[in-house]
């Protein structure tokens, strides 16, 4: 019997269309990116994938989610990690064009481990 892959663990915070978009394929995939998204940035960090859906997602989408999936780690050697700002903010950066294959990697399903929800307005 084989045992599965080591997998290393990753964070992807999102607002609520894509988060639909992933709900669609049973939580086993991301959606394809558009246009103007030409990489996908999953983060290594759960710290900085909350701040990004509480202080961004929540702002431009009224809401905002982080996600957790495992992903095998061998593939996972082939995308450096990037430090796109202080120590701990950690981000992979997966050219569009590789998300299928990325998401053939993903091992298990991706959940939803926090949510964000903007102030209800005042009518």
């Amino acid at each position: 019997m084989t045992s599965p892959p080591p997998t290393t663990t990753l964070w992807r915070p999102t607002g609520p269309l894509e988060l639909d978009l992933v709900r669609g394929t049973n939580w086993r995939a991301w959606p394809p990116r558009l246009p103007e998204q030409p990489i996908f940035y999953p983060v290594l960090n759960e710290e900085y994938a909350i701040k990004i859906a509480r202080d961004w997602n929540v702002r431009h989408d009224g809401a905002g989610f982080v996600t957790r999936f495992e992903v095998d780690s061998e593939f996972l050697r082939r995308y450096p990690v990037r430090q796109a700002g202080g120590r701990t903010i950690l981000e992979l950066w997966v050219p569009a064009e590789d998300l299928d294959d990325f998401n053939a990697h993903i091992v298990g399903a991706i959940e939803v481990v926090h949510e964000f929800h903007g102030e209800a307005q005042a009518p």
